[in-house]
């Protein structure tokens, strides 16, 4: 008799959820973590990215104590950090907050960072971190102001979305596109596989 298994993703981030789609998994219950991502003295971009993805797993497990339909369950959570050098670009809420990172971003490479955290339903913790280097073209200023004009900045981290208008600004990248995207699917679902998450199973209809 077959388990029936559950997985949980601890974040409400719409992409994140159509990356898991496009890998053929269907969350059975999204639930956003709220935790503090105000990174701690000196921490470098990599800790902050593992330690928030860890905290927003945890977080996702302890509140999830209470409902015996989702105790047994995968929980897995991610959180993405864009850095330059040491310093980590804020997810931009303001205007301001945009354009400060468009313009540091402007004509040089950065990293992305993204720590992938799963809690088995037998309580193990596992983790990966992935890093992807991307480079960026000169931004003109008129260029800067009608991205700033379209929106798409708003909540992303380093104040752009590289699978919208902002992939018109990469001139070079280097590792996972996905794991700029929010969510690295190959380390992702190799983690689920790894842990015996049947991650494969629905792949035999997607295409019906």
């Amino acid at each position: 008799m077959s388990i029936l298994q559950k997985l949980v993703l601890a974040s409400g981030s719409p992409r994140r959820i159509e990356l898991l789609q496009q890998a053929g998994i269907e969350p059975d219950r999204v639930l956003p973590a709220d935790v503090d991502e105000t990174p701690q003295r000196a921490e470098h971009p990599r800790s902050l990215a593992k330690r928030l993805s860890k905290d927003k797993a945890e977080k996702a497990l302890a509140s999830l104590k209470s409902e015996e339909d989702y105790a047994p369950a995968f929980i897995l959570a991610a959180d993405t950090v864009v850095a330059v050098g040491r310093r980590i670009l804020p997810k931009a809420e303001t205007i301001d907050d945009a354009i400060n990172c468009l313009g540091l971003l402007s004509g040089r490479s950065h990293r992305v960072y993204s720590g992938v955290c799963l809690i088995t339903p037998g309580g193990k913790l596992r983790q990966r971190l992935v890093e992807t280097r991307v480079r960026f073209k000169r931004l003109p200023r008129e260029e800067i102001d009608a991205y700033v004009a379209s929106g798409e900045w708003r909540g992303k981290a380093g104040g752009y979305a590289v699978q919208g208008l902002a992939g018109s600004f990469v001139v070079k990248l280097v590792g996972s596109y996905t794991n700029v995207v929010g969510l690295p699917l190959y380390e992702s679902v190799a983690l689920l596989s790894g842990e015996g998450f049947k991650a494969h199973q629905n792949w035999h209809a997607s295409r019906s």
